[in-house]
Protein backbone atom coordinates (compact mmCIF):
# COMPACT_ATOMS: atom_id res chain seq x y z
CA UNK A 1 0.00 0.00 0.00
CA UNK A 2 1.05 3.59 -0.60
CA UNK A 3 -0.26 4.78 2.75
CA UNK A 4 2.47 5.06 5.37
CA UNK A 5 -0.05 3.88 7.99
CA UNK A 6 -1.80 1.08 6.14
CA UNK A 7 1.41 -0.35 4.73
CA UNK A 8 1.89 -3.89 6.11
CA UNK A 9 5.54 -4.59 5.29
CA UNK A 10 6.41 -5.58 8.86
CA UNK A 11 3.29 -7.75 9.01
CA UNK A 12 4.39 -9.65 5.90
CA UNK A 13 7.91 -10.04 7.33
CA UNK A 14 6.47 -11.49 10.54
CA UNK A 15 4.50 -13.99 8.45
CA UNK A 16 7.75 -15.20 6.89
CA UNK A 17 9.36 -15.28 10.35
CA UNK A 18 6.44 -17.42 11.55
CA UNK A 19 7.20 -19.99 8.84
CA UNK A 20 10.88 -19.87 9.77
CA UNK A 21 10.08 -20.51 13.43
CA UNK A 22 8.04 -23.53 12.38
CA UNK A 23 11.01 -24.92 10.45
CA UNK A 24 13.40 -24.35 13.37
CA UNK A 25 11.01 -25.90 15.91
CA UNK A 26 10.22 -28.98 13.83
CA UNK A 27 13.82 -29.61 12.80
CA UNK A 28 14.99 -29.16 16.38
CA UNK A 29 12.36 -31.59 17.67
CA UNK A 30 13.16 -34.22 15.04
CA UNK A 31 16.91 -33.95 15.64
CA UNK A 32 16.33 -34.19 19.39
CA UNK A 33 14.28 -37.36 18.81
CA UNK A 34 17.11 -38.83 16.73
CA UNK A 35 15.43 -38.80 13.30
CA UNK A 36 18.19 -38.90 10.63
CA UNK A 37 18.71 -35.71 8.63
CA UNK A 38 19.20 -36.55 4.95
CA UNK A 39 19.83 -34.28 1.99
CA UNK A 40 16.21 -34.39 0.79
CA UNK A 41 15.06 -32.79 4.05
CA UNK A 42 16.82 -29.58 2.96
CA UNK A 43 13.96 -29.02 0.49
CA UNK A 44 11.32 -28.96 3.24
CA UNK A 45 11.73 -25.25 4.26
CA UNK A 46 10.59 -24.14 0.79
CA UNK A 47 7.35 -26.12 1.18
CA UNK A 48 6.77 -24.71 4.65
CA UNK A 49 7.43 -21.18 3.44
CA UNK A 50 4.87 -21.54 0.66
CA UNK A 51 2.15 -22.84 2.97
CA UNK A 52 3.03 -20.35 5.73
CA UNK A 53 2.83 -17.35 3.41
CA UNK A 54 -0.47 -18.65 2.01
CA UNK A 55 -1.90 -18.91 5.55
CA UNK A 56 -0.59 -15.41 6.28
CA UNK A 57 -2.47 -13.92 3.32
CA UNK A 58 -5.66 -15.72 4.36
CA UNK A 59 -5.37 -14.29 7.87
CA UNK A 60 -4.66 -10.75 6.63
CA UNK A 61 -7.54 -10.85 4.13
CA UNK A 62 -9.97 -12.05 6.81
CA UNK A 63 -8.74 -9.36 9.19
CA UNK A 64 -9.24 -6.66 6.56
CA UNK A 65 -12.79 -7.84 5.83
CA UNK A 66 -13.64 -8.02 9.53
CA UNK A 67 -12.24 -4.55 10.19
CA UNK A 68 -14.34 -3.09 7.36
CA UNK A 69 -17.47 -4.79 8.68
CA UNK A 70 -16.93 -3.73 12.29
CA UNK A 71 -15.00 -0.49 12.29
CA UNK A 72 -16.06 0.37 15.85
CA UNK A 73 -15.55 -3.09 17.33
CA UNK A 74 -12.85 -3.92 19.84
CA UNK A 75 -9.81 -6.01 19.11
CA UNK A 76 -11.23 -9.18 20.67
CA UNK A 77 -14.29 -9.24 18.42
CA UNK A 78 -12.16 -8.45 15.36
CA UNK A 79 -9.77 -11.30 16.12
CA UNK A 80 -12.65 -13.66 16.83
CA UNK A 81 -14.27 -12.74 13.51
CA UNK A 82 -10.94 -13.23 11.72
CA UNK A 83 -10.41 -16.68 13.21
CA UNK A 84 -13.99 -17.71 12.44
CA UNK A 85 -13.38 -16.89 8.76
CA UNK A 86 -9.74 -17.91 8.27
CA UNK A 87 -9.07 -20.67 10.79
CA UNK A 88 -11.27 -23.20 8.99
CA UNK A 89 -9.41 -22.80 5.70
CA UNK A 90 -6.02 -22.87 7.43
CA UNK A 91 -6.99 -25.93 9.49
CA UNK A 92 -8.22 -27.95 6.50
CA UNK A 93 -5.11 -27.07 4.50
CA UNK A 94 -2.85 -28.11 7.37
CA UNK A 95 -4.73 -31.36 8.05
CA UNK A 96 -4.54 -32.50 4.43
CA UNK A 97 -0.84 -31.65 4.19
CA UNK A 98 0.02 -33.34 7.48
CA UNK A 99 -2.02 -36.42 6.56
CA UNK A 100 -0.32 -36.69 3.17
CA UNK A 101 3.20 -36.48 4.59
CA UNK A 102 2.57 -38.75 7.57
CA UNK A 103 1.18 -41.38 5.20
CA UNK A 104 4.48 -41.05 3.36
CA UNK A 105 6.29 -42.28 6.49
CA UNK A 106 5.06 -45.80 5.69
CA UNK A 107 7.48 -46.06 2.77
CA UNK A 108 10.40 -48.48 2.88
CA UNK A 109 12.94 -45.79 1.89
CA UNK A 110 14.57 -44.32 5.03
CA UNK A 111 15.33 -40.98 3.37
CA UNK A 112 11.74 -40.52 2.20
CA UNK A 113 10.53 -41.47 5.66
CA UNK A 114 12.77 -38.85 7.25
CA UNK A 115 11.66 -36.21 4.76
CA UNK A 116 7.99 -36.90 5.47
CA UNK A 117 8.53 -36.83 9.23
CA UNK A 118 10.38 -33.50 9.13
CA UNK A 119 7.93 -31.88 6.73
CA UNK A 120 4.75 -33.16 8.38
CA UNK A 121 5.93 -31.98 11.80
CA UNK A 122 6.87 -28.61 10.32
CA UNK A 123 3.32 -28.20 8.99
CA UNK A 124 1.96 -28.78 12.49
CA UNK A 125 4.26 -26.12 13.95
CA UNK A 126 3.41 -23.76 11.08
CA UNK A 127 -0.28 -24.09 11.97
CA UNK A 128 0.40 -23.42 15.66
CA UNK A 129 2.54 -20.35 14.97
CA UNK A 130 0.02 -18.96 12.48
CA UNK A 131 -2.83 -19.08 15.00
CA UNK A 132 -0.76 -17.83 17.95
CA UNK A 133 2.30 -15.79 16.97
CA UNK A 134 0.88 -14.28 13.78
CA UNK A 135 -2.47 -13.58 15.42
CA UNK A 136 -0.68 -11.55 18.07
CA UNK A 137 1.24 -9.67 15.37
CA UNK A 138 -2.08 -8.81 13.69
CA UNK A 139 -3.32 -7.23 16.91
CA UNK A 140 -0.11 -5.24 17.39
CA UNK A 141 -0.28 -4.00 13.81
CA UNK A 142 -3.91 -2.97 14.35
CA UNK A 143 -2.96 -0.97 17.43
CA UNK A 144 -0.22 0.73 15.40
CA UNK A 145 -2.75 1.74 12.76
CA UNK A 146 -5.20 2.99 15.39
CA UNK A 147 -2.43 5.08 16.90
CA UNK A 148 -1.77 6.66 13.49
CA UNK A 149 1.83 5.46 13.59
CA UNK A 150 4.27 5.08 10.70
CA UNK A 151 4.80 1.55 9.33
CA UNK A 152 8.61 1.80 9.47
CA UNK A 153 9.48 3.73 12.62
CA UNK A 154 6.15 3.39 14.52
CA UNK A 155 6.25 7.16 15.19
CA UNK A 156 3.01 9.11 15.13
CA UNK A 157 2.23 10.53 11.70
CA UNK A 158 1.23 14.18 11.49
CA UNK A 159 1.65 17.29 9.37
CA UNK A 160 4.89 19.07 10.28
CA UNK A 161 5.19 22.68 9.19
CA UNK A 162 8.91 22.92 9.79
CA UNK A 163 10.33 23.31 6.30
CA UNK A 164 13.88 22.65 7.44
CA UNK A 165 13.19 18.95 8.03
CA UNK A 166 14.86 16.63 5.53
CA UNK A 167 12.95 14.52 3.02
CA UNK A 168 14.11 11.34 4.79
CA UNK A 169 12.73 12.60 8.12
CA UNK A 170 9.42 13.51 6.53
CA UNK A 171 9.14 10.11 4.79
CA UNK A 172 9.88 8.13 7.96
CA UNK A 173 8.13 10.27 10.56
CA UNK A 174 5.47 12.38 8.82
CA UNK A 175 4.51 10.11 5.99
CA UNK A 176 5.71 11.72 2.78
CA UNK A 177 8.28 14.17 1.46
CA UNK A 178 5.51 16.69 0.82
CA UNK A 179 4.71 16.70 4.56
CA UNK A 180 1.15 15.47 4.02
CA UNK A 181 -0.40 13.13 6.54
CA UNK A 182 -1.50 9.82 5.04
CA UNK A 183 -5.11 8.91 5.76
CA UNK A 184 -6.16 5.24 6.01
CA UNK A 185 -7.12 3.85 2.64
CA UNK A 186 -10.42 2.33 1.68
CA UNK A 187 -10.83 -0.84 -0.33
CA UNK A 188 -7.64 -2.20 -1.88
CA UNK A 189 -7.23 -1.47 -5.62
CA UNK A 190 -6.75 -5.17 -6.39
CA UNK A 191 -10.08 -5.96 -4.72
CA UNK A 192 -11.76 -3.25 -6.78
CA UNK A 193 -10.23 -4.65 -9.98
CA UNK A 194 -11.45 -8.19 -9.41
CA UNK A 195 -14.88 -7.06 -8.22
CA UNK A 196 -15.73 -4.46 -10.86
CA UNK A 197 -13.75 -5.58 -13.91
CA UNK A 198 -12.43 -9.13 -13.79
CA UNK A 199 -15.57 -10.73 -12.32
CA UNK A 200 -18.01 -9.33 -14.91
CA UNK A 201 -15.51 -10.13 -17.68
CA UNK A 202 -15.16 -13.85 -16.93
CA UNK A 203 -18.92 -14.29 -16.39
CA UNK A 204 -19.68 -13.25 -19.96
CA UNK A 205 -21.13 -16.26 -21.82
CA UNK A 206 -18.62 -16.07 -24.70
CA UNK A 207 -15.70 -15.75 -22.28
CA UNK A 208 -16.98 -18.74 -20.32
CA UNK A 209 -17.16 -20.79 -23.53
CA UNK A 210 -13.61 -19.73 -24.42
CA UNK A 211 -12.37 -20.68 -20.94
CA UNK A 212 -13.99 -24.13 -21.23
CA UNK A 213 -12.27 -24.70 -24.57
CA UNK A 214 -8.93 -23.52 -23.18
CA UNK A 215 -9.30 -25.80 -20.18
CA UNK A 216 -10.10 -28.73 -22.47
CA UNK A 217 -6.93 -28.06 -24.46
CA UNK A 218 -4.95 -27.74 -21.24
CA UNK A 219 -6.39 -31.01 -19.91
CA UNK A 220 -5.56 -32.83 -23.14
CA UNK A 221 -2.01 -31.50 -23.10
CA UNK A 222 -1.61 -32.53 -19.47
CA UNK A 223 -2.78 -36.08 -20.16
CA UNK A 224 -0.38 -36.34 -23.08
CA UNK A 225 2.45 -34.96 -20.93
CA UNK A 226 1.78 -37.53 -18.22
CA UNK A 227 2.22 -40.33 -20.76
CA UNK A 228 5.65 -38.93 -21.71
CA UNK A 229 7.08 -38.69 -18.18
CA UNK A 230 10.21 -40.72 -17.59
CA UNK A 231 11.74 -41.65 -14.27
CA UNK A 232 14.76 -39.52 -13.50
CA UNK A 233 15.28 -39.83 -9.75
CA UNK A 234 18.81 -40.12 -8.38
CA UNK A 235 18.83 -43.26 -6.25
CA UNK A 236 21.59 -41.82 -4.07
CA UNK A 237 19.08 -39.34 -2.64
CA UNK A 238 16.90 -42.19 -1.35
CA UNK A 239 19.59 -43.51 1.01
CA UNK A 240 20.90 -42.29 4.34
CA UNK A 241 24.05 -40.18 4.28
CA UNK A 242 26.12 -43.00 5.86
CA UNK A 243 24.69 -45.78 3.68
CA UNK A 244 26.97 -48.02 1.59
CA UNK A 245 24.66 -47.36 -1.38
CA UNK A 246 26.04 -43.84 -1.95
CA UNK A 247 29.72 -44.79 -2.54
CA UNK A 248 28.52 -47.80 -4.55
CA UNK A 249 26.62 -45.59 -7.00
CA UNK A 250 29.49 -43.08 -7.04
CA UNK A 251 31.99 -45.78 -8.00
CA UNK A 252 29.59 -47.33 -10.48
CA UNK A 253 29.15 -44.00 -12.23
CA UNK A 254 32.89 -43.26 -12.11
CA UNK A 255 34.24 -46.58 -13.41
CA UNK A 256 31.42 -48.30 -15.29
CA UNK A 257 29.19 -45.56 -16.72
CA UNK A 258 30.87 -45.77 -20.15
CA UNK A 259 29.85 -49.42 -20.58
CA UNK A 260 26.12 -48.85 -20.40
CA UNK A 261 23.60 -50.81 -18.36
CA UNK A 262 24.18 -54.43 -17.33
CA UNK A 263 22.25 -57.03 -19.33
CA UNK A 264 20.80 -59.93 -17.34
CA UNK A 265 19.05 -63.09 -18.49
CA UNK A 266 16.61 -64.87 -16.20
CA UNK A 267 15.35 -68.41 -16.72
CA UNK A 268 11.82 -68.48 -15.37
CA UNK A 269 11.11 -72.21 -15.86
CA UNK A 270 12.25 -75.22 -13.87
CA UNK A 271 15.49 -76.53 -15.39
CA UNK A 272 17.36 -79.75 -14.68
CA UNK A 273 20.77 -78.25 -14.11
CA UNK A 274 22.28 -81.68 -13.38
CA UNK A 275 21.52 -82.70 -16.98
CA UNK A 276 24.65 -82.12 -19.07
CA UNK A 277 22.62 -81.48 -22.22
CA UNK A 278 20.65 -78.73 -20.47
CA UNK A 279 23.83 -77.10 -19.22
CA UNK A 280 25.32 -77.10 -22.70
CA UNK A 281 22.12 -75.53 -24.02
CA UNK A 282 22.35 -72.75 -21.42
CA UNK A 283 26.02 -72.14 -22.23
CA UNK A 284 25.22 -72.04 -25.93
CA UNK A 285 22.43 -69.54 -25.26
CA UNK A 286 24.85 -67.35 -23.26
CA UNK A 287 27.41 -67.45 -26.06
CA UNK A 288 24.80 -66.42 -28.62
CA UNK A 289 23.78 -63.48 -26.43
CA UNK A 290 27.41 -62.40 -26.04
Amino acid sequence: RLSCIRNNVWLACCGVVSAGLAVLSSFGLMLFCGVPFVVTVANAPFLILGVGVDDMFIMIASWEQSSRKKEKSNVKSLLAETYSEAALSVTITTLTDVLAFFIGTWTAFPSVRSFCLYTGTAFVFCYVYTLTFFGAVLVLNHKREEGNRHWLTCMRVGVDNQAENSCLYNACCIGSCSRQSSEPEGEHPMSVFFKKYYGPFVTNKWIKLLLVLLYGAYLGGSIYGCTQIREGIDLRNLANDDSYVIPYYDDDEKYFSTYGPRVMVVITESVDYWNETVRRGIESCAQNLE
